[in-house]
Protein backbone atom coordinates (compact mmCIF):
# COMPACT_ATOMS: atom_id res chain seq x y z
CA UNK A 1 0.00 0.00 0.00
CA UNK A 2 2.85 2.38 0.80
CA UNK A 3 4.33 1.94 -2.68
CA UNK A 4 0.99 2.57 -4.34
CA UNK A 5 0.10 5.68 -2.37
CA UNK A 6 2.84 8.01 -3.58
CA UNK A 7 2.00 10.45 -0.76
CA UNK A 8 3.73 12.03 2.19
CA UNK A 9 7.15 12.15 0.51
CA UNK A 10 7.60 15.89 0.55
CA UNK A 11 9.17 16.22 3.99
CA UNK A 12 12.77 16.19 2.75
CA UNK A 13 12.66 14.65 -0.73
CA UNK A 14 11.95 17.92 -2.53
CA UNK A 15 14.73 19.68 -0.60
CA UNK A 16 17.18 16.88 -1.45
CA UNK A 17 16.32 17.20 -5.15
CA UNK A 18 16.71 21.00 -5.05
CA UNK A 19 20.15 20.60 -3.49
CA UNK A 20 21.14 18.05 -6.13
CA UNK A 21 20.06 20.44 -8.90
CA UNK A 22 22.34 23.16 -7.50
CA UNK A 23 25.21 20.66 -7.37
CA UNK A 24 24.52 19.60 -10.96
CA UNK A 25 24.48 23.24 -12.01
CA UNK A 26 28.06 23.59 -10.82
CA UNK A 27 27.78 24.83 -7.23
CA UNK A 28 30.65 23.49 -5.14
CA UNK A 29 30.53 25.80 -2.11
CA UNK A 30 28.65 23.71 0.44
CA UNK A 31 27.46 26.77 2.35
CA UNK A 32 25.53 27.96 -0.73
CA UNK A 33 23.65 24.72 -1.46
CA UNK A 34 20.13 24.98 -0.05
CA UNK A 35 16.59 23.64 -0.35
CA UNK A 36 13.13 24.47 0.94
CA UNK A 37 13.95 23.02 4.37
CA UNK A 38 17.20 24.95 4.67
CA UNK A 39 20.90 24.51 3.86
CA UNK A 40 22.56 21.21 2.99
CA UNK A 41 23.74 19.75 6.29
CA UNK A 42 24.82 16.24 5.24
CA UNK A 43 28.21 14.99 3.97
CA UNK A 44 28.99 14.46 0.31
CA UNK A 45 27.96 10.79 0.01
CA UNK A 46 24.40 11.90 0.70
CA UNK A 47 24.57 14.28 -2.23
CA UNK A 48 26.05 11.66 -4.55
CA UNK A 49 23.36 9.10 -3.65
CA UNK A 50 20.53 11.53 -4.26
CA UNK A 51 22.20 12.65 -7.47
CA UNK A 52 21.88 9.05 -8.66
CA UNK A 53 18.26 9.00 -7.52
CA UNK A 54 17.71 12.26 -9.40
CA UNK A 55 18.80 10.52 -12.60
CA UNK A 56 16.61 7.42 -12.18
CA UNK A 57 13.48 9.29 -11.03
CA UNK A 58 13.20 11.77 -13.91
CA UNK A 59 14.70 14.67 -11.95
CA UNK A 60 12.93 13.62 -8.77
CA UNK A 61 9.42 13.66 -10.22
CA UNK A 62 8.83 9.91 -10.47
CA UNK A 63 8.02 9.16 -6.85
CA UNK A 64 6.98 5.57 -7.58
CA UNK A 65 10.44 4.71 -8.92
CA UNK A 66 11.97 6.40 -5.88
CA UNK A 67 9.76 4.33 -3.58
CA UNK A 68 10.69 1.14 -5.42
CA UNK A 69 14.36 2.02 -4.98
CA UNK A 70 13.85 2.61 -1.28
CA UNK A 71 11.95 -0.66 -1.02
CA UNK A 72 15.10 -2.39 -2.25
CA UNK A 73 17.17 -0.44 0.27
CA UNK A 74 14.69 -1.44 2.99
CA UNK A 75 14.98 -5.12 2.08
CA UNK A 76 18.76 -4.75 1.96
CA UNK A 77 18.88 -3.18 5.42
CA UNK A 78 16.60 -5.89 6.82
CA UNK A 79 18.73 -8.61 5.21
CA UNK A 80 21.96 -7.20 6.61
CA UNK A 81 20.45 -6.73 10.07
CA UNK A 82 19.19 -10.31 10.05
CA UNK A 83 22.57 -11.57 8.84
CA UNK A 84 24.28 -9.73 11.70
CA UNK A 85 21.74 -11.12 14.19
CA UNK A 86 22.40 -14.65 12.93
CA UNK A 87 26.16 -14.18 13.19
CA UNK A 88 25.60 -13.15 16.83
CA UNK A 89 23.37 -16.22 17.37
CA UNK A 90 20.20 -14.29 18.14
CA UNK A 91 17.10 -16.49 18.55
CA UNK A 92 14.44 -16.68 15.84
CA UNK A 93 11.66 -15.29 18.02
CA UNK A 94 13.06 -11.74 17.88
CA UNK A 95 13.29 -11.61 14.08
CA UNK A 96 9.60 -10.73 13.53
CA UNK A 97 10.18 -7.48 15.43
CA UNK A 98 12.45 -6.35 12.60
CA UNK A 99 9.63 -6.34 10.07
CA UNK A 100 6.55 -5.34 12.09
CA UNK A 101 7.27 -1.64 12.60
CA UNK A 102 4.78 0.68 10.93
CA UNK A 103 7.01 3.71 11.54
CA UNK A 104 10.00 1.98 9.96
CA UNK A 105 7.98 1.26 6.82
CA UNK A 106 7.07 4.95 6.70
CA UNK A 107 10.67 6.10 7.08
CA UNK A 108 11.82 3.92 4.20
CA UNK A 109 8.92 3.72 1.78
CA UNK A 110 7.13 7.05 2.21
CA UNK A 111 9.58 9.61 3.55
CA UNK A 112 12.63 8.58 1.50
CA UNK A 113 15.07 9.78 4.18
CA UNK A 114 18.84 9.47 3.82
CA UNK A 115 18.90 7.58 7.13
CA UNK A 116 17.78 4.54 5.12
CA UNK A 117 21.11 4.41 3.30
CA UNK A 118 23.05 5.21 6.47
CA UNK A 119 21.57 2.32 8.46
CA UNK A 120 22.17 -0.02 5.52
CA UNK A 121 25.83 1.04 5.53
CA UNK A 122 26.09 0.58 9.30
CA UNK A 123 24.79 -3.00 9.32
CA UNK A 124 26.84 -3.85 6.24
CA UNK A 125 29.97 -2.60 8.02
CA UNK A 126 29.07 -4.59 11.14
CA UNK A 127 28.61 -7.72 9.01
CA UNK A 128 32.06 -7.37 7.44
CA UNK A 129 33.56 -6.76 10.87
CA UNK A 130 31.84 -9.91 12.14
CA UNK A 131 33.35 -11.75 9.17
CA UNK A 132 36.73 -10.26 10.15
CA UNK A 133 37.05 -8.44 6.82
CA UNK A 134 38.29 -5.34 8.58
CA UNK A 135 39.32 -3.21 5.61
CA UNK A 136 36.01 -3.53 3.77
CA UNK A 137 34.10 -2.97 7.00
CA UNK A 138 36.04 0.22 7.69
CA UNK A 139 35.47 1.56 4.17
CA UNK A 140 31.73 0.85 4.36
CA UNK A 141 31.44 2.38 7.82
CA UNK A 142 33.21 5.55 6.72
CA UNK A 143 30.99 5.74 3.64
CA UNK A 144 27.99 5.54 5.95
CA UNK A 145 29.35 8.44 7.98
CA UNK A 146 29.67 10.24 4.65
CA UNK A 147 25.91 9.85 4.18
CA UNK A 148 24.88 11.13 7.59
CA UNK A 149 26.98 11.81 10.66
CA UNK A 150 24.42 10.08 12.91
CA UNK A 151 26.33 6.81 12.69
CA UNK A 152 29.36 8.54 14.18
CA UNK A 153 27.55 7.58 17.39
CA UNK A 154 28.93 4.07 16.81
CA UNK A 155 32.51 5.34 16.48
CA UNK A 156 33.55 4.78 20.14
CA UNK A 157 32.62 1.11 19.89
CA UNK A 158 34.14 0.74 16.42
CA UNK A 159 37.40 2.18 17.72
CA UNK A 160 37.50 -0.18 20.70
CA UNK A 161 36.68 -3.14 18.45
CA UNK A 162 39.52 -2.38 16.05
CA UNK A 163 42.04 -1.73 18.84
CA UNK A 164 41.38 -5.20 20.25
CA UNK A 165 40.82 -7.15 17.06
CA UNK A 166 43.94 -5.89 15.28
CA UNK A 167 47.53 -5.05 16.19
CA UNK A 168 47.85 -1.36 16.99
CA UNK A 169 49.48 -0.47 13.66
CA UNK A 170 46.74 -2.19 11.67
CA UNK A 171 43.99 -0.52 13.70
CA UNK A 172 45.58 2.87 12.99
CA UNK A 173 45.74 1.95 9.30
CA UNK A 174 41.99 1.29 9.44
CA UNK A 175 41.45 4.70 11.03
CA UNK A 176 43.56 6.41 8.36
CA UNK A 177 41.62 4.53 5.67
CA UNK A 178 38.35 5.88 7.07
CA UNK A 179 39.79 9.39 6.98
CA UNK A 180 40.89 8.88 3.38
CA UNK A 181 37.36 7.84 2.41
CA UNK A 182 36.02 11.08 3.91
CA UNK A 183 38.63 13.16 2.07
CA UNK A 184 37.84 11.40 -1.21
CA UNK A 185 34.12 12.04 -0.82
CA UNK A 186 34.70 15.68 0.08
CA UNK A 187 37.32 16.34 -2.61
CA UNK A 188 35.00 18.06 -5.16
CA UNK A 189 34.00 20.62 -2.52
CA UNK A 190 37.25 21.27 -0.65
CA UNK A 191 38.83 23.71 -3.15
CA UNK A 192 35.75 25.96 -3.09
CA UNK A 193 35.32 26.11 0.68
CA UNK A 194 36.89 23.37 2.79
CA UNK A 195 35.98 24.98 6.10
CA UNK A 196 32.41 25.49 4.95
CA UNK A 197 32.14 21.83 3.91
CA UNK A 198 33.30 20.57 7.30
CA UNK A 199 31.10 23.03 9.17
CA UNK A 200 27.96 22.05 7.27
CA UNK A 201 28.56 18.32 6.87
CA UNK A 202 29.54 17.69 10.48
CA UNK A 203 27.77 20.52 12.24
CA UNK A 204 27.83 20.10 16.01
CA UNK A 205 26.26 23.43 16.99
CA UNK A 206 22.93 23.05 15.18
CA UNK A 207 19.91 24.60 16.87
CA UNK A 208 16.93 22.27 17.26
CA UNK A 209 13.26 23.21 17.16
CA UNK A 210 11.10 22.03 20.04
CA UNK A 211 8.11 21.37 17.79
CA UNK A 212 9.91 18.51 15.98
CA UNK A 213 11.35 16.68 18.98
CA UNK A 214 10.18 13.11 19.55
CA UNK A 215 12.19 12.35 22.69
CA UNK A 216 12.31 15.37 25.02
CA UNK A 217 8.82 16.84 24.62
CA UNK A 218 8.04 16.12 28.27
CA UNK A 219 10.80 18.39 29.65
CA UNK A 220 9.13 21.54 28.28
CA UNK A 221 10.32 24.01 25.67
CA UNK A 222 12.25 26.30 28.01
CA UNK A 223 14.39 23.51 29.43
CA UNK A 224 14.75 21.84 26.03
CA UNK A 225 16.25 25.00 24.54
CA UNK A 226 18.50 25.75 27.52
CA UNK A 227 22.28 25.49 27.33
CA UNK A 228 22.34 23.67 30.66
CA UNK A 229 20.17 20.87 29.27
CA UNK A 230 22.47 20.45 26.27
CA UNK A 231 25.55 20.30 28.50
CA UNK A 232 23.87 17.79 30.81
CA UNK A 233 23.09 15.48 27.88
CA UNK A 234 26.70 15.65 26.66
CA UNK A 235 27.94 14.86 30.16
CA UNK A 236 25.62 11.87 30.52
CA UNK A 237 26.61 10.64 27.06
CA UNK A 238 30.31 10.75 27.87
CA UNK A 239 29.76 9.17 31.29
CA UNK A 240 27.77 6.25 29.84
CA UNK A 241 30.38 5.65 27.14
CA UNK A 242 33.16 5.66 29.74
CA UNK A 243 31.14 3.32 31.95
CA UNK A 244 30.68 0.77 29.15
CA UNK A 245 34.29 1.08 28.01
CA UNK A 246 35.60 0.43 31.51
CA UNK A 247 33.20 -2.36 32.44
CA UNK A 248 32.20 -4.09 29.18
CA UNK A 249 33.93 -3.10 25.96
CA UNK A 250 37.55 -3.87 26.95
CA UNK A 251 36.81 -7.41 28.14
CA UNK A 252 38.29 -9.11 25.05
CA UNK A 253 41.72 -7.80 26.05
CA UNK A 254 41.44 -7.40 29.79
CA UNK A 255 43.41 -4.18 29.34
CA UNK A 256 42.65 -0.59 30.16
CA UNK A 257 42.51 1.99 27.38
CA UNK A 258 45.98 3.39 28.29
CA UNK A 259 47.35 -0.16 28.25
CA UNK A 260 45.77 -0.82 24.86
CA UNK A 261 47.29 2.35 23.48
CA UNK A 262 50.67 1.43 24.95
CA UNK A 263 50.79 -1.55 22.59
CA UNK A 264 51.80 0.99 19.95
CA UNK A 265 55.17 1.11 21.69
CA UNK A 266 55.31 -2.35 23.20
CA UNK A 267 53.20 -4.86 21.24
CA UNK A 268 51.61 -7.82 22.98
CA UNK A 269 53.22 -11.25 22.49
CA UNK A 270 51.86 -12.95 19.34
CA UNK A 271 49.78 -15.54 21.22
CA UNK A 272 48.25 -12.87 23.48
CA UNK A 273 47.46 -10.70 20.44
CA UNK A 274 45.84 -13.65 18.69
CA UNK A 275 43.74 -14.53 21.74
CA UNK A 276 42.61 -10.92 22.12
CA UNK A 277 41.55 -10.85 18.49
CA UNK A 278 39.61 -14.11 18.80
CA UNK A 279 37.80 -12.74 21.86
CA UNK A 280 36.33 -10.03 19.61
CA UNK A 281 33.43 -12.27 18.62
CA UNK A 282 30.57 -11.50 16.23
CA UNK A 283 28.27 -11.13 19.23
CA UNK A 284 30.65 -8.69 20.92
CA UNK A 285 30.95 -6.64 17.73
CA UNK A 286 27.19 -6.33 17.24
CA UNK A 287 26.45 -5.75 20.92
CA UNK A 288 29.03 -3.02 21.46
CA UNK A 289 28.27 -1.21 18.20
CA UNK A 290 24.50 -1.15 18.72
CA UNK A 291 24.95 -0.22 22.38
CA UNK A 292 27.05 2.77 21.35
CA UNK A 293 24.26 3.82 18.98
CA UNK A 294 21.60 3.36 21.68
CA UNK A 295 23.57 5.46 24.16
CA UNK A 296 23.89 8.19 21.55
CA UNK A 297 20.16 8.08 20.79
CA UNK A 298 19.30 8.20 24.50
CA UNK A 299 21.43 11.31 24.99
CA UNK A 300 20.58 13.03 21.70
CA UNK A 301 19.45 16.64 22.03
CA UNK A 302 16.54 15.95 19.69
CA UNK A 303 15.38 12.85 17.85
CA UNK A 304 13.22 13.22 14.75
CA UNK A 305 11.06 10.46 13.32
CA UNK A 306 13.65 9.32 10.78
CA UNK A 307 16.03 8.36 13.60
CA UNK A 308 13.78 5.42 14.33
CA UNK A 309 15.56 3.63 11.48
CA UNK A 310 18.56 3.17 13.79
CA UNK A 311 16.51 2.25 16.84
CA UNK A 312 14.01 -0.12 15.23
CA UNK A 313 16.68 -2.37 13.73
CA UNK A 314 18.75 -2.40 16.95
CA UNK A 315 16.20 -2.79 19.74
CA UNK A 316 15.21 -6.45 19.24
CA UNK A 317 18.81 -7.62 19.56
CA UNK A 318 19.66 -5.31 22.47
CA UNK A 319 16.54 -6.32 24.43
CA UNK A 320 17.36 -9.99 23.90
CA UNK A 321 21.00 -9.47 24.80
CA UNK A 322 19.86 -7.75 27.99
CA UNK A 323 18.42 -11.08 29.09
CA UNK A 324 14.80 -9.96 29.19
CA UNK A 325 12.03 -12.54 29.01
CA UNK A 326 10.49 -12.79 25.51
CA UNK A 327 7.21 -11.34 26.83
CA UNK A 328 9.08 -8.33 28.19
CA UNK A 329 10.99 -7.94 24.93
CA UNK A 330 7.75 -7.72 22.98
CA UNK A 331 6.20 -5.43 25.63
CA UNK A 332 9.08 -2.93 25.54
CA UNK A 333 9.17 -3.08 21.75
CA UNK A 334 5.42 -2.43 21.63
CA UNK A 335 5.69 0.57 23.96
CA UNK A 336 8.54 1.94 21.88
CA UNK A 337 6.65 1.43 18.63
CA UNK A 338 3.60 3.19 20.09
CA UNK A 339 5.70 6.16 21.20
CA UNK A 340 7.27 6.59 17.78
CA UNK A 341 3.93 6.37 15.97
CA UNK A 342 2.34 9.29 17.83
CA UNK A 343 2.40 12.41 15.65
CA UNK A 344 2.96 15.03 16.76
CA UNK A 345 4.74 13.75 19.83
CA UNK A 346 3.19 14.29 23.26
CA UNK A 347 4.56 14.31 26.79
CA UNK A 348 3.43 10.71 27.22
CA UNK A 349 4.83 9.45 23.91
CA UNK A 350 8.19 11.13 24.52
CA UNK A 351 8.38 9.55 27.98
CA UNK A 352 7.80 6.18 26.30
CA UNK A 353 10.53 6.87 23.73
CA UNK A 354 13.13 7.87 26.32
CA UNK A 355 12.01 5.24 28.83
CA UNK A 356 12.42 2.40 26.34
CA UNK A 357 15.94 3.58 25.51
CA UNK A 358 16.76 3.76 29.22
CA UNK A 359 15.52 0.19 29.66
CA UNK A 360 17.65 -1.00 26.75
CA UNK A 361 20.88 0.67 27.85
CA UNK A 362 20.80 -0.19 31.55
CA UNK A 363 19.28 -3.66 31.27
CA UNK A 364 21.88 -4.42 28.59
CA UNK A 365 24.68 -3.45 30.94
CA UNK A 366 23.33 -5.83 33.57
CA UNK A 367 22.49 -8.56 31.09
CA UNK A 368 26.04 -8.67 29.69
CA UNK A 369 27.73 -8.84 33.10
CA UNK A 370 28.96 -12.39 32.42
CA UNK A 371 29.88 -11.95 28.75
CA UNK A 372 33.52 -12.94 28.13
CA UNK A 373 33.96 -13.24 31.90
CA UNK A 374 35.22 -16.84 31.64
CA UNK A 375 37.68 -16.39 28.77
CA UNK A 376 41.43 -16.37 29.21
CA UNK A 377 42.63 -12.79 29.38
CA UNK A 378 45.37 -11.81 26.90
CA UNK A 379 46.66 -9.47 29.60
CA UNK A 380 47.28 -12.47 31.89
CA UNK A 381 49.16 -14.31 29.12
CA UNK A 382 51.29 -11.24 28.48
CA UNK A 383 52.10 -10.99 32.20
CA UNK A 384 52.98 -14.69 32.38
CA UNK A 385 55.35 -14.40 29.41
CA UNK A 386 56.95 -11.35 30.97
CA UNK A 387 57.56 -13.25 34.23
CA UNK A 388 58.89 -16.24 32.31
CA UNK A 389 61.44 -14.14 30.44
CA UNK A 390 62.50 -12.46 33.67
Amino acid sequence: MELMSGIDTEIDWRAYIQQVEQYRNGERDYTLIKGDTGPLVYPAAHLFIYNALYLVTDKGTDIFVAQCTFAVVYLGALSMAMACYRMARAPPYIFPLLILSKRLHSVFLLRLFNDCFAILALFTAIYFYQKRIWTVGSVVYSFGVGIKMSILLAAPAVGIILLQALPFKRSMNAAFLMAQVQITLAFPFLPANAKGYLARSFELTRQFLFKWTVNWRFVGEERFLSREFAIALIAVHLALLAFFVLTRWTRPSGLSIPALLSTAIKPLPPNAQQLMSLNVTPSFILTSTLTSMAIGMLCARSLHYQFYAYIALSSPFLLWKAGLHPVLIYAVWGAQEWGWNIYPSTDTSSIAVVGCLVVQVFSLWWGTRNDLADVTSPADIADEEKEHHE
